[in-house]
Parts: C-alpha cells; sequence; structure tokens
C-alpha cells in the first residue's frame, strides 16, 4: 500500500489526503517533523541519508526527520521517528519546541518538491553518536557537528547538506540552541 499523507492548507488544517509521491511530485503542502539531537556541548548530530532516497540521496539531513501521518500529531510523529531512526525510545516530554515553519524546497536531482509545515525539535543526547541504530535502508551513519564549523563551512562542505537543512540550522536554530540552557 503507497503511504497516503495529509494535505493541509496554509494555516495547517486538514483538506485532503494524497499519497507521498504525489505530494512530493506535485509539491503539495504537508507536514513533517525534525529532531535535531544536541549534544550537552551544543553540538548538532546529522543523518547521513542513503544513496537511493527519492529527495535529497547522499546529504546531510536532520537527525530524525518524517512526515506526519493520518491521525498523528506532530509530537507523536517525532518520538515515533526518534526510535525508528536512531533505536532509542525518548518521551514527548524529553523535545524542546523549537518552532513551527512552512518550508519550500526542491530537490535539484531528483525534481522532488518538499513544501511542508516543518514542526522542529531539539533533543539533549547525552551518549556516543557510535550508539545510535542507523536505519537499515534510508541512512549511512550520523555526524557531529559544532555550530561555528557549520558557520563556517566552505562550497564544498555545504553541498554535502540538505540546502534548507543547513539553512535553518546556521539561522535561527544555531541561535535558538545558543539561547538554550542544557542540563
Amino acid at each position: 500500500m503507497k503511504d497516503i499523507l495529509n494535505i493541509v492548507d496554509e494555516n495547517d488544517e486538514i483538506i485532503g489526503q494524497e499519497t507521498r509521491e504525489k505530494i512530493h511530485s506535485d509539491g503539495l503542502l504537508h507536514r513533517e517533523v525534525h529532531v535535531y539531537f544536541v549534544t550537552p556541548n551544543k553540538e548538532i548530530i546529522f543523518q547521513h541519508r542513503a544513496k537511493d532516497k527519492d529527495t535529497f540521496p547522499d546529504l546531510l539531513d536532520a537527525t530524525v526527520g518524517g512526515h506526519v501521518e493520518m491521525g498523528d500529531s506532530y509530537e507523536k510523529t517525532a518520538v515515533k521517528e526518534a526510535e525508528e531512526e536512531t533505536g532509542l525510545k525518548i518521551k514527548a516530554s524529553d523535545l524542546i519546541f523549537a518552532g513551527k515553519i512552512k518550508n519550500r524546497s526542491e530537490d535539484r536531482i531528483t525534481g522532488k518538491i518538499n513544501y511542508a509545515f516543518l514542526a522542529v525539535y531539539l533533543y539533549v543526547y547525552t551518549g556516543d553518536v557510535s550508539e545510535l541504530k542507523i536505519e537499515a535502508g534510508k541512512a549511512l551513519g550520523f555526524e557531529v557537528w559544532a555550530i561555528s564549523d557549520l558557520l563556517a563551512l566552505d562550497d564544498n562542505s555545504k553541498a554535502r547538506f540538505i540546502p534548507g537543512v543547513l539553512a535553518l540550522v546556521t539561522t535561527r536554530l544555531a541561535e535558538f540552541i545558543k539561547n538554550i540552557k542544557i542540563s
């Protein structure tokens, strides 16, 4: 069965359903989450996407990301995706809500369009990155980056990231992380 997702309007109200494939081929507005794992030193952990992903293959992405399935909330999706993509069982109360944005990006390689309301969360991860479980067939691994390094990337390094993810983490998210207290 094909993945069926909700389509939403400009107010994030559900107005219909469509297949994931059609949503990305036509650039229909839908719901997604990103969870950025942040170390106690305020470094960000990125997931390296598999080379055969249908959008943004072989690029660095949020630690965890996913579509909000029909009937699910943003928070429930964040918790579920965190377990699927890292092996960690976290609670919604462990998440730090960093905001919700409307984001549109086009994958220059595949031509797919991602147009979504994106709920962004942080999760303070105190373990070693090597302890995170790599989701088979979906990712190649995880990388830890200091915010200062992200702000000083050369063009070759910038090309390793999904452009919208890099834009978010080097602006709003970097500032948000600098200003939160991590215990």
